[in-house]
């Protein structure tokens, strides 16, 4: 993205810190007056020396100096704010940047995490941004400073001697136009460098994640190598960036040395020419020092400068990132839900590949009614239960429930009213009553007790060390699969919702951690449209109707019972189901 581009998106956030910025930029102003007052004051010391040494008095150099010294006082004033304040400022806005960043992704679609690592992520909301504190702090004030400087050095300069003036701001553009390419090589290789550091971000987390994985297949070699390449392909781009980086700073001591030639040079000859008097050669001297200066700290901070636009730069790619799923124009609360759902004509392709996973689906459940769904894998059960609480829209047809049309109401309203039990259960890094309470967070503790009996989880939830104030460890791994299940049962208890979806909630539980689990899932579907997954087919033959679903559309739709009769897909599944068991029976006789 072009630098203007970036900073007409950026500029918004001093709105809300326009007087902290004013008042930031009336001190720079300050320091920059304190700073040329100098050289005028050992000017007129210096000529007025030449000219009647005898003018000089003790009075006057001391009123002069007290001048100076109350200047001063000022300057150190104003850059204590500037400094403090000034700084504040900037981390507020990189505050608010990424509080705007992370609310963003709480709107982005599956699709997005989908395809964009979490390491990444991370990378652009925390480490981008720490660079953006001092960007837009010192940004304007940088600025405004060499604008200042620039403006009344060069009226200065012009009134001693206009000639030598011109030469040496002639030598500004050749430096700025020089500095130019190691800019522009500077900025595309901090942008590789903040690419990089996502991809180490996301090793890292991936390996710390799957440590156990790892471990369990003596693969901690592999992992090392891989985060061997990663790591050293980071320092090759910062080789590369460092190259550059001397490769301007460089150029900027040759045009700094270039103009103080100009200076002595030129500045010279003027004075045995009488062009140009001794003490308006030094106080020329030290504006040009001031110049070059503020020159050199302007180039010098286009690396700061660089990294704080190559972090809006990632921030704002955040931010561009399409809201696919939110609140329609009209949309309205979904209030008293009795949990019918319809399926219309349903279609469905994921969008970004495209493949079709459902097809002209239309079903009808009834309020209250426990639909299963099974059928081979990539059938598109989870993708159909996906499609009720709006993770993706549908690509052709309609989802209603109780009659309204799921674009028609408030994604809050709608998740609140649908619980999701999943077979990978996600438990927080907390306890284990947070874990619960994140069902309704308003609930008091006895409402979050009285979620956990209903779930049979407050035996052992009793039996753990600190009770429900037991830290469950990184996604739950101080408990076992059982255990996490039932919290999480515990948790849609609290949340009370009319719709329940259960996506294959038991499939990788033993057979008593799975028979206790579905004791806990049967009481909570009571009164409660529930649609199910499994794979477990003996979990749902109780099930009101079972839909079988293959290659995107419904081949079968009965109960149990009348599947069976049908001998179609369901038999098939439901034969080799008891094959297998038969099977292990089997062994397990042998074994005997």
């Amino acid at each position: 993205m072009g630098t203007t581009v970036l900073i007409r998106r950026f500029a918004p956030y001093y709105k809300k810190y326009w007087k902290t910025m004013v008042f930031d930029l009336f001190c720079a102003s300050l320091t920059t007056v304190c700073e040329l007052i100098l050289p005028m004051i050992l000017r007129y010391i210096t000529n007025q020396g030449m000219q009647d040494l005898a003018s000089i008095t003790v009075g006057m150099i001391l009123k002069l100096a007290m001048i100076y010294f109350g200047l001063r006082v000022i300057d150190g004033l104003a850059a204590f704010y500037m400094a403090y304040t000034g700084h504040v400022m900037g981390a507020r806005i990189e505050t608010d940047m990424r509080q705007d960043a992370f609310e963003h992704l709480q709107k982005l679609s599956d699709s997005y995490f989908n395809n964009t690592k979490v390491g990444q992520i991370m990378a652009r909301i925390t480490s981008d941004l720490f660079d953006v504190t001092e960007f837009a702090h010192h940004c304007p004030e940088e600025f405004f400073i060499a604008f200042i400087k620039a403006v009344i050095s060069f009226l200065i300069l012009s009134r001693i001697n206009l000639l030598l003036t011109v030469i040496i701001f002639l030598v500004i553009p050749v430096m700025t136009i020089s500095c130019t390419y190691f800019n522009l090589k500077m900025r595309a290789a901090f942008k590789k460098q903040r690419y990089q550091i996502g991809e180490l971000n996301a090793r890292i987390e991936d390996n710390l994640l799957g440590n156990r994985v790892v471990r369990a297949f003596a693969n901690q070699d592999i992992e090392i190598e891989k985060f061997r390449q990663d790591n050293h392909l980071f320092l090759a781009i910062k080789r590369k960036t460092y190259l550059y980086m001397a490769g301007f700073q460089d150029t900027i001591r040759m045009f700094d040395g270039l103009m103080y030639t100009v200076v002595i040079l030129a500045g010279g000859i003027f004075m045995v020419k009488g062009l140009i008097v001794p003490g308006d050669l030094v106080a020329y001297t030290m504006y040009v020092t001031t110049l070059l200066a503020t020159i050199r700290r302007i180039i010098e901070f286009a690396e700061q400068f660089q990294r704080g636009m190559t972090g809006i730069e990632r921030f704002v790619e955040i931010m561009d990132s399409t809201v696919e799923i939110l609140d329609e124009p009209g949309a309205e609360p979904l209030e008293k839900v009795k949990g019918g759902i319809s399926f219309e004509h349903v279609s469905f392709e994921y969008p970004d590949d495209h493949n079709p996973v459902l097809d002209d689906i239309s079903l009808e459940i009834r309020p209250g009614e426990r639909v299963a769904l099974v059928g081979p894998s990539g059938g598109g059960k989870t993708t159909m239960c996906n499609l009720i609480p709006r993770f993706y829209d549908t690509t052709r047809g309609t989802i209603r429930i109780d009659g309204r049309e799921l674009k028609g109401i408030t994604l809050q309203s709608l998740r609140s009213n649908i619980g999701i039990v999943q077979q990978d259960v996600y438990l927080f890094s907390g306890t284990v009553y947070d874990n619960i309470a994140y069902g309704r967070p308003e609930a008091d503790r006895e409402e979050v007790i009285e979620a956990a009996k209903m779930a049979g989880a407050h035996e052992f939830i009793m039996e753990l060390k600190h009770g429900y104030d037991t830290y469950v460890g990184e996604r739950g791994v101080k408990l076992s699969g059982g255990q996490k299940q039932r919290i999480s049962i515990a948790r849609v208890f609290l949340k009370n919702p009319a719709i329940l979806i259960l996506d294959e909630a038991t499939s990788a539980l033993d057979n008593e951690s799975e028979h206790i689990v579905s004791q806990s899932l049967d009481r909570l579907a009571e009164g409660r449209t529930t649609v199910t997954i499994a794979h477990r087919l003996t979990t749902i033959q109780n099930a009101d109707r079972i839909l079988v679903l293959s290659d995107g559309k419904i081949a079968e739709e009965g109960s149990h019972r009348q599947l069976l009769e049908q001998k179609g897909i369901y038999y098939q599944l439901y034969m080799s189901v008891q094959d297998q068991q038969e099977s292990d029976s089997a062994e397990g006789m042998e074994g005997v």
